[in-house]
């Protein structure tokens, strides 16, 4: 379930909002919504997609030789071997 929430924005906010939302095909309602999980997502996660992909850089060809049915290559779209 989701509950409505009101916010005003100056009219450049808004015609940057829509820019950005039809270049990405989404919504406005969605960006903002992005936005919002943003604002409260855990600190502690800040900046680790960049960890993992500095991590298989330096490891990769190690991970993948440990876990070979798992390597990109053999993964299904969501993520899952193949």
């Amino acid at each position: 379930m989701s509950k409505p929430v009101t916010i005003r924005v100056d009219d450049q906010l808004h015609a940057l909002l829509k820019e950005r939302a039809e270049a990405e095909g989404t919504t406005v309602t969605a960006l903002i919504s992005r936005a919002a999980h943003d604002a409260v997502r855990d600190p502690r996660l800040k900046g680790a997609g960049e960890v993992f992909r500095d991590f298989l850089d330096v490891h990769g060809d190690a991970f993948d030789a440990a876990f070979p049915d798992d390597t990109p290559a053999r993964t299904d779209t969501a993520g899952r071997a193949a």
